[in-house]
Parts: structure tokens; C-alpha cells; sequence
């Protein structure tokens, strides 16, 4: 697993050493490309911080390639870096789904405190959607009748109306319930439909 990298992407060497320069006198690891396909070229799977991204790049521009990491899913947040005249476009792109824009020229520390926050936002959702992995990977170790039992759970049902609904005795509902607080690593009944509450949003 990498760290949390700020990727930059940027056409003017000067511009990206100066970048890069700024970035690892505050103990930001980064990673500098001359162009949006070298960046798509190098990419792997298991990178993960924010990208500084210029809007305006001969070949491939910041907005083709923020439309190329939308098409491939790559969910990584993207700061544009813009001109004066670039501005309508940057809002643009932050409406399909960039995380912010930094004017030219720009303070130092602006340009910093932009990246932290994409850097923090960026682990929060990075947290969010392993937990999301994980209480989808717990509900999948459930048996087909397990399923059944914890639906009817978080319905409210006692365990003997369940037991009648399903055609089981009441102790067998018992057991396969004891399972399904286990396997889903539920405390309390209330954070089970927590977890089915969660499972249905992310079927939505």
C-alpha cells in the first residue's frame, strides 16, 4: 500500500519542480508528470491522495483527463489549478465532480491548505467505503436463511412470529439469530438495522 501522495500534473517543468519542492518542505510525498497521458499511464490501483491538476495542457487537457478518471472510476479527488480565464471552466468541472479550484497566482499556503483539506477528505471517504467493503463482505458470509431471519429482525419481529413466518421452531430462530449478530459483529439490535439500514442505501 502507498501513502497518501499529491499527484501533480502539470505541462511547465519549472512549475512542477517548484510544485514538488513546496510539497516536500511540508513532508507531502508527490509525484510530478509533464502530461495528463503520462499520469494515466503510470497509474495504479492502490494510489490514493489528491491530484493538482493544470486546466491548460497541450495534448490531453486537465479537463479531458479529469473526464478519463471519471470514466475509469478513479474516484481520487482533483484541485485545478487555474488562469483568470479558466475560471468558468473550473467551475464546471467542479460540478462534475472536482474537489476545487486555486487561482494563478497563488499564496503558498493557500495552495497548501487546499491540498490538506483534499488530503483529509479524501482519507474520510477512503474510510467510509472500507467500511461500506466490510459490512457487505459480513453480510455475504450469511446463509440464504441467516438473510431471512436478519431481514425479519430488523423488521421488529419476535423471535416467535419469526419462527412462524419461516416455518421453523422457536429455538432454531434463536440460533440462526445469534449467528447473524455474529457474523455481522452486531452489539445490540439497534445497530444491527443500523447495518441493514447502511446495506440498503448502498443498494440504492
Amino acid at each position: 500500500m502507498t501513502k497518501a501522495t499529491v499527484y501533480v500534473v502539470d505541462d511547465d517543468q519549472a512549475v512542477r519542480d517548484s510544485l514538488g519542492l513546496l510539497l516536500r518542505s511540508v513532508g507531502l510525498p508527490c509525484q510530478l508528470f509533464e502530461s495528463g497521458q503520462a499520469f494515466l499511464d503510470a497509474w495504479q490501483d492502490d494510489w490514493y491522495g489528491c491530484l493538482l491538476l493544470d486546466i491548460r495542457m497541450p495534448g490531453m487537457s486537465g479537463m479531458e483527463l479529469h473526464e478519463r478518471l471519471r470514466e475509469r472510476h478513479i474516484s481520487i479527488p482533483v484541485i485545478f489549478v487555474t488562469g483568470h480565464g479558466d475560471v468558468p471552466m473550473a467551475v464546471e468541472a467542479m460540478r462534475n465532480g472536482a474537489f476545487d479550484f486555486i487561482q494563478k497566482p497563488y499564496r503558498d499556503q493557500e495552495l497548501l491548505d487546499r491540498v490538506n483539506q483534499a488530503l483529509n477528505w479524501e482519507a474520510s471517504h477512503r474510510s467510509m467505503e472500507n467500511r461500506r467493503r466490510e459490512l457487505q463482505q459480513r453480510y455475504e458470509s450469511l446463509t440464504p436463511r441467516e438473510r431471512e431471519v436478519m431481514e425479519c429482525v430488523v423488521r421488529g419481529l419476535a423471535n416467535k412470529v419469526i419462527a412462524m413466518d419461516l416455518e421453523l421452531s422457536q429455538r432454531t430462530v434463536e440460533i440462526h439469530r445469534a449467528r447473524v449478530m455474529e457474523k455481522m459483529g452486531a452489539r445490540s439490535l439497534a445497530e444491527l438495522v443500523r447495518m441493514a439500514l447502511a446495506l440498503e442505501e448502498e443498494d440504492s
